[in-house]
Parts: structure tokens; C-alpha cells; sequence
């Protein structure tokens, strides 16, 4: 997810009307969690300030990874806090409500699968009928297509197993304790219906595009009789939509945000909490971050802003190869496919623009980066 990350944890990026991580917790209480032990690192002061020691009326309580040693470390953080059977679901993956309820109702030890077209990119379950019998990592020959999405329900004496010897890539996995609990007991599955991992930024674009695409239309902020909002808008209430803006849901306008005149937004955007979209301004399938501005003459589609972004008069950010291929990324220094025909740009926090900036698909923007007036951006900054 980086730059987005730089200074903002992953599970505290914003979907729709609250962090990516409180969509998992509120899954996990519609579902009948009795209490949230939320494990985290160097995000522990936002995730506190955010969940507190209630949310929604469960208990929550916190363990701290100092180091990221993968996901048994992380359980086994938490270990003080388990008494009896527990469940685990990575707090950066969405999951469907109905799903997290079945799993977390299950009799006995369960896990979570997702059927997908090609699963070679993820670990598999090995199946004998309804029952699991191992998980094999990005095999080249898939046993079923059935893929692990992170969620368990663990037996309470797994909590004594967290113990596991370190993986090649140098951390200590869960689903070694998992195999271990299969040595043990008969293991199950819960068919998850709707599941997405948030691991790289246009996951994010995703994210946002199945949580705003649920929202119904509410109008509590001020709007001018002069705009037009089509379909599934929520226009929260502390913003302000001026004359001449049209916007097509569905799309979320947060509290503070100042929108026109003469704006246009469509297709599954996120204006967050006091952002600015002025004149002549066009968003689309977008997520704008908190006090992010975007002012005037500007186009941005299918991109990720970050927090306090600037965009100079006159930005254009291209989101379509010629070639009609999907737009590549960087992720960890290798150029890799988004699978999106279209998508733009992402910006970290604090990057600006000179006026006349034009941005090619696929462009990183790092935290505080800049740009000349007129510069053509080809290349990650």
C-alpha cells in the first residue's frame, strides 16, 4: 500500500465511512462476537483512539506486535486474552456479514474458504469430502480452487500450539497451527460468499467501490438547488455541494468537504472528511483523502489520494494504456499488473502538483513529492 502507508497503518485507510479494519470488527460483532482483541503495532494509537474499550457494545481489548513476525506471532500476542475457542480474521480483508456469522456459529474448528478462478497466487485447502486435510501454498497444480482467506475458528488448546517453527520467508504462520489443529480434529469450512483482500492500492479503489455501492442516498449536508445528484449520493451532514456541481452515485461526500462549483463526480467516489473539489473539476472512481485538495481544472480517475494532497491547477491524470493493456504498479521495487484496464495514479500524503501536471497511468507519487508547472510524469516520483 505504500506511499499510502508511510504514516498511516493499512487497517486505518479509509472505506466508505470508516477505516478498513472497523468493516472486519463489524462483521465480526453482527456475527455474535462476544469481545474484539485487536492486535496491533506501531497503529496502536489510532486503532485505540478509534475502537476505544467498546465498539458497538463488545468489549475490546488490545495486544501489541512490536515486530511483525506474521500471523501465529500475532495470535500468539494475543494469547493472554484467549480463553476458549476464538476466531481469527486479518483485519485488513473485507469480508460479507452473513459469511462471518456462519463461521463464527460453526460447531467445532472451521475455516473460511473463497472459490476463485485461479488460485495458484494463494495458499489452497486440501479437501476429503467437507473435511480439510492440509494447505498447499501457490501450488502450480491446485488441489481444489478453494483458497484461504484468513478467517479461522480455532479450538481453545490451539491457543498452547502458537509455538511453530519460523517459514522461509521469515515469519511464523498460522496456518502451521492450522495443520497442527488438523493433526488433531476435524476441521471444516465455511463458504465465504463475498471476500477481498486489501494488500495493494487499487484493492483499495475496490474496497471503497463494494462498501459506497451499499450505501442508500441521504442528503444531510448543504446543497445548492442548482446541483444534481443522481442516484445513491450521500452528501454527510458539515459538507457543502455548491451550483453547477453533478455528481452520480453512487458516491460519498464526508463531513467538511467543500464540492464546486462545477464539479463532477461519478462512479463509486470517495470525498473524504474535509477535502476540496472546486471548479471545472472532475473525479471519478476515486478515493480523496482527508484535507485533500483538488481545486480547479483538474481530471482524476480511478486514483488513490492521500491526506493533504495538492493538485495544481490544470492536473490530468491519464488512467488508459493505448494498448488497451492493464495499467501496471510498483509494488515492493517489481512492476506488476493491477488487472484494471483503467487505473491513474497514487499519491502519498503531501504530494503536490504544479499547474499543467499531466500523470500517466500507473504513476507513484511518494509522501511529499512534487511536480514542475507543465511537467509530463512518466515515471513514479
Amino acid at each position: 500500500m505504500r506511499p499510502l502507508t508511510d504514516s498511516l497503518p493499512k487497517p486505518m485507510l479509509p472505506v466508505a465511512t470508516k477505516p478498513l479494519v472497523a468493516h472486519t470488527a463489524d462483521a465480526a460483532v453482527d456475527g455474535g462476537a462476544s469481545e474484539l482483541i485487536v492486535v496491533v503495532g506501531y497503529e496502536a494509537a489510532a486503532v485505540r483512539e478509534y475502537f476505544g474499550d467498546s465498539y458497538r457494545g463488545v468489549p475490546v481489548r488490545y495486544a501489541i506486535q512490536e515486530e511483525q513476525l506474521g500471523t501465529a506471532h500475532a495470535v500468539d500476542c494475543a494469547s493472554e486474552h484467549l480463553d476458549g475457542p476464538f476466531a481469527v480474521l486479518n483485519g485488513d480483508d473485507l469480508y460479507d456479514t452473513a459469511s462471518v456469522r456462519a463461521l463464527l456459529g460453526a460447531d467445532g474448528p472451521v475455516v473460511g474458504t473463497y472459490n476463485v478462478d485461479d488460485p495458484t497466487s494463494y495458499g489452497v485447502f486440501e479437501l476429503d469430502g467437507d473435511v480439510v486435510t492440509g494447505i498447499v501454498e501457490k501450488p502450480t497444480d491446485p488441489p481444489t480452487d478453494l483458497v484461504n482467506v484468513g478467517a479461522y475458528v480455532f479450538p481453545a488448546e490451539a491457543r498452547d500450539w502458537l509455538d511453530v517453527e519460523m517459514s522461509e520467508r521469515g515469519e511464523y504462520e498460522i496456518t502451521d497451527v492450522l495443520q497442527r489443529v488438523i493433526e488433531e480434529q476435524s476441521v471444516g469450512t465455511v463458504a465465504v460468499e463475498r471476500w477481498l483482500g486489501c494488500g495493494r492500492p487499487w484493492e483499495l479503489l475496490e474496497a471503497n467501490e463494494w462498501r459506497i455501492g451499499e450505501l442508500d442516498r441521504r442528503i444531510d449536508g448543504e446543497v445548492h438547488p442548482d446541483a444534481d445528484l443522481r442516484g445513491d449520493v450521500v452528501v454527510e451532514e458539515g459538507a457543502t455541494v455548491d451550483a453547477g456541481v453533478v455528481v452520480e452515485g453512487p458516491a460519498l461526500i464526508r463531513s467538511g468537504v467543500e464540492l464546486g462549483p462545477n464539479a463532477y463526480v461519478r462512479g463509486a467516489t470517495l470525498l473524504d472528511e474535509d477535502t476540496h473539489v472546486g471548479n471545472a473539476v472532475e473525479i471519478k472512481n476515486s478515493v480523496v483523502m482527508a484535507g485533500t485538495n483538488v481545486p480547479h481544472l483538474s481530471y482524476v480517475g480511478d486514483s488513490v489520494l492521500g491526506r493533504e494532497v495538492n493538485f495544481g491547477a490544470g492536473t490530468n491524470v491519464a488512467n488508459l494504456r493505448h494498448d488497451g493493456q492493464p495499467v501496471q504498479f510498483t509494488v515492493k521495487g517489481d512492476r506488476v499488473s493491477t488487472g484494471r484496464r483503467k487505473f491513474g495514479v497514487v499519491a502519498g500524503d503531501g504530494a503536490k502538483t504544479g499547474i499543467n501536471t499531466s500523470l500517466n497511468p500507473g504513476v507513484k507519487l511518494s509522501a511529499g513529492a512534487t511536480t514542475a508547472p507543465g511537467e509530463s510524469v512518466t515515471r513514479d516520483r
